[in-house]
């Protein structure tokens, strides 16, 4: 438990108050009502609650509390309700619910690359090595694993055990070659800039993957940076600038033969507290918002910034990525681009997909509940 919580009963008035070592407060009636721990009030599996909390009396009391051990209280409520609470439940509840996943580290181009590279076939049969790699996604935005066959649609199976394929209008993956008919630069063998894809879309694809079936070029280098490090100096070198990147909507959009997907979103992408998450980058894709022309411009050198320097050799790590190896990237926080390449010199072949964001996460917990079950067993 990251806070050591304590708790303070007190008969008279009937209160529980709690300590977390820095101030203390008088948790409200409603909340303890609404985490009641009672088997009659909740489905046993699932831990549902069987009745709707929303339908408590809004002037609801408590009516008695008395310690019945160190980790116990029973108490009493005005509708009637009585029961002994178990406090370390209560304590895992004021607890953030994402202090049991690895926080983000941002990350420029002198992080270790070992630290991101995994061997799928070890993924595949050891779950605390799979967990191992878990981690290091949600650590630092992407992983690269190696030893997978490059047999078509093997990047589905991939996709499927970190996560949710995303079906676009690309289809469930899509082919990454040169071939000048294709409906996207990625298509092409043209340099591409650091980047998030389909920006335009609602919601954004969470996570890419791109696989390596074979690469016989010597260009076509693959590129990735940390939005995260690189929005740390945007914000120090330009508060202002930053802060209209972070509210300003801008418009994204893509066109081809038979689609048209458009939508508004601001360049910086935040948590609920406001906290940077990641980007919605493309150049190729967005149009400047209706500004007066002196913010048209703060906003415009902003994001001109913001671009330098995700490319910079500072923030930027470039690598090959080899046949049988696989790129898995957060398509906001992290992103990518390549190398311009000769198709000339031979063939390169990419697969990609896209998976829903909360995959990993949800991995992750499912495999942390396994090894505490296993722990309480032995």
């Amino acid at each position: 438990m990251s806070t050591p919580y304590a708790f303070v009963i007190h008969e008279q008035p009937p209160a529980v108050v709690l300590d977390d070592g820095q101030q203390t407060r008088e948790i409200s009636p409603l909340w303890l009502r609404e985490r009641t721990q009672a088997p009659d009030q909740l489905e046993a599996m699932t831990q549902q609650r069987l009745f709707d909390s929303h339908a408590i009396d809004v002037s609801l009391t408590l009516e008695s509390a008395s310690r019945v051990d160190e980790q116990h209280v029973a108490l009493a409520f005005s509708d009637g309700h009585r029961e002994t609470y178990d406090l370390r439940v209560l304590a895992s509840e004021l607890d953030d619910a994402a202090a049991i996943f690895p926080a983000a580290e941002p990350w420029d181009a002198s992080l270790d690359q070992q630290r991101v590279r995994f061997d799928w076939q070890r993924v595949l049969k050891e779950p605390a090595y799979f967990r191992d790699s878990l981690d290091a996604y949600l650590r630092y935005g992407y992983l690269i694993l190696y030893g997978v066959p490059t047999d078509p649609e093997r990047i589905l199976q991939v996709g499927s055990h970190y996560g949710y394929v995303k079906e676009t209008n690309f289809g469930r993956y899509f082919e990454v070659y040169s071939r000048p008919s294709g409906n996207d630069l990625a298509y092409r063998s043209v340099a591409l800039g650091p980047h998030t894809d389909n920006p335009y879309r609602n919601p954004v694809p969470g996570i890419q993957l791109l696989h390596c079936l074979v690469n016989e070029t010597r260009g076509g280098l693959s590129t990735l940076a940390d939005s995260l490090k690189v929005l740390e100096r945007l914000r120090q070198e330009d508060p202002e600038g930053y802060a209209l990147l972070k509210t300003t909507p801008v418009r994204f959009r893509f066109v081809d033969a038979g689609t048209e997907l458009v939508t508004q979103r601001t360049m910086i992408q935040t948590d609920d507290d406001g906290h940077p998450t990641g980007v919605h980058y493309s150049p190729r894709l967005d149009a400047l918002p209706l500004l007066s022309d002196a913010q048209t411009r703060q906003f415009h050198r902003a994001r001109q910034r913001l671009g330098e320097l995700l490319a910079d050799p500072v923030y930027e790590a470039r690598f090959t990525l080899d046949a049988g190896e696989l790129m898995l990237f957060d398509n906001s926080r992290v992103l990518h681009g390549r190398t311009s390449y000769d198709p000339s010199e031979g063939h390169r072949h990419l697969q990609g997909c896209y998976l829903d964001t909360d995959g990993p996460r949800e991995r992750f917990a499912s495999l942390l509940k396994h090894h505490e079950s296993i722990e309480e067993v032995a």
